[in-house]
């Protein structure tokens, strides 16, 4: 999902949107019935209010799986540092399927990615033959994950 670049882009939230995305947050199909008795509007209230949401931007329901259970051993956070257009680039390496994270930021690296591969060789080819061979990656720096203490998805709203 793409983030807003601003301020013009943020939409508003009251406390009835923030209650129905705190409860998807926690069971993303829960049907309309129970989110309307939940928040105490009707179910056609509570189906338009989540399609809005939706559509804004502003949430996905999604399944999210643990990748390790599905044969996916190797996770790594891959630091970048590029020459030219940060942008382009980083669009350019979110195309590829193996890399599910890709963000611009400031510090050492100008892009972090976080990649999901089979096995260390699959990582290997996926830094060597894809992410250093896009045009204006500099340099990388892998961090391999040995173990995912904590991942979620529920940090709620303001």
């Amino acid at each position: 999902m793409s983030r807003p670049s601003d301020a013009a882009s943020t939409i508003v939230l009251d406390d009835i949107d923030k209650s129905l995305i705190g409860l998807l947050q926690q069971d993303g199909r829960l049907p309309y019935t129970r989110l309307a008795a939940e928040v105490g509007l009707s179910e056609a209230a509570v189906r338009q209010r989540v399609q809005r949401l939706i559509e804004s931007g502003a949430t996905q329901i999604v399944a999210v799986t643990d990748p390790m259970m599905l044969g996916f051993r190797r996770m790594a956070m891959v630091g970048v540092r590029v020459e030219g257009d940060v942008r382009s680039i980083a669009d350019t390496v979110a195309s590829i399927p193996e890399v599910d994270y890709v963000v611009i930021v400031g510090g050492s690296f100008d892009l972090l990615l976080e990649v999901v591969c089979e096995d260390d060789d699959h990582l290997l080819s996926l830094l060597d033959d894809k992410i250093r061979s896009v045009p204006g990656v500099r340099t990388t720096e892998t961090f391999t994950y040995l173990r995912l203490c904590k991942q979620t998805y529920a940090w709620g709203t303001r």
